[in-house]
């Protein structure tokens, strides 16, 4: 079963930022999709089984967001 989590990322302004968060979020347990937007400031995680909210969440804030759940 694939999931898909939807996060508001708040902070974020251009390409490298994008990056930082891709190599954050893709080092979590379970991560086999990233998408990443700092135009819309939209992020959505998917993979197969359930993604832990609470480490996408440290790992944007590693990166240097702010990020909150959206769906």
């Amino acid at each position: 079963m694939t999931s898909s989590i939807e996060y508001k990322v708040t902070g974020m302004t251009c390409g490298h930022c994008e990056m930082s968060v891709r190599e954050e979020v893709g080092q979590v347990p379970g991560v086999e999709g990233i998408e990443v937007s700092a135009l819309t400031g939209r992020l959505v995680v998917t993979g197969s089984g359930a993604v832990d909210d609470a480490r996408v969440l440290a790992a944007v804030d590693e990166a240097g967001y702010a990020a909150v759940r959206v769906r």
